[in-house]
């Protein structure tokens, strides 16, 4: 086994790991430190790194998915499976269309892009900490269409996100199902994978059309590796759970996500 291979696959599962276990620790799937470190320490072009993103992003919402079913009952999410249809018009189209766009986009254009988004959810993260969005009440409209209509919008701005960084989109599909529908937190995050695997698919999809792609096959062994490390991590994440103080970790990871995509994305400019 040649030294290259036995680096990829020990720091693909280290790497998948600890962002893995840091994401856990916070209810995140961890997607979006993933893709910075592809990028950056990888070194792989950005449209590979969203490509590779999305795929362990996939095997990781589907196992997490499972893992939940033992808290969150497969009954109890069907019991709100009108909330996962509104946003799936939504993300469905959004996903489709960003990768579209994505694959045609000059590397330019979608460094700066990702760049504005990973900014964006680091924002987003420590405007959760400071103020949260925890909290179980009624929904944020009474009325049902109108409510339909801003999901399904929300839904194409998740989607468009989650296709770009190929992320599975749980720091933005938890807070607007909380927010918007009024729904326990615990059960908005097995909603929000629920919206999230058939997003990712789609996108999944439509970057299988790019020469790209082929970066599954070209680097199969870190993807493994990355993606089994991402599991165990998230299991690890898991089990400690509310012993991390969640709030100074979010803020913590918040500035961390800021910063490292800065420093990756000013590198790729240069």
């Amino acid at each position: 086994m040649s030294q290259n291979v036995e680096f990829k696959r020990t720091s693909g599962f280290l790497v998948g790991a600890l962002i893995g276990s840091l994401g856990g620790l916070i209810g995140l799937g961890g997607a979006e430190f993933r893709l910075p470190v592809l990028v950056g320490y990888f070194r792989l072009s950005t449209l590979e790194a969203i490509i590779l993103n999305k795929a362990t992003s996939l095997v990781v919402v589907a196992v997490a998915l499972l893992f939940r079913a033992k808290s969150i009952p497969f009954d109890l999410i069907f019991e709100n499976i009108g909330i996962v249809i509104n946003l799936l018009a939504g993300s469905l189209c959004g996903a489709w269309w960003a990768a579209g766009h994505a694959m045609s986009m000059s590397r330019l254009w979608l460094n700066r892009v990702i760049l504005v988004l990973l900014c964006g959810l680091s924002l987003i993260m420590l405007t959760e900490a400071f103020f949260g969005i925890h909290q179980v009440g009624n929904p944020l409209l009474g009325d049902l269409i109108l409510r339909s209509i801003i999901g399904i919008g929300a839904g194409f701005v998740i989607g468009v996100v989650a296709a770009v960084l190929g992320v599975a989109g749980g720091e933005l599909l938890i807070p607007t199902i909380v927010l918007l529908f009024g729904v326990d937190i615990k059960l908005a995050g097995s909603l929000a994978l629920m919206v999230s695997l058939p997003t990712m698919i789609v996108g999944f999809a439509r970057y299988s059309k790019s020469d790209s792609f082929v970066v599954l096959r070209q680097e199969q062994d870190l993807f493994k590796f990355l993606a089994f490390g991402s599991i165990v991590g998230a299991g690890i994440g898991g089990l400690f759970l509310g012993i991390v103080p969640a709030h100074w970790l979010m803020v913590l990871l918040g500035f961390v996500l800021m910063v490292s995509t800065i420093k990756t994305f000013k590198y790729q400019r240069a």
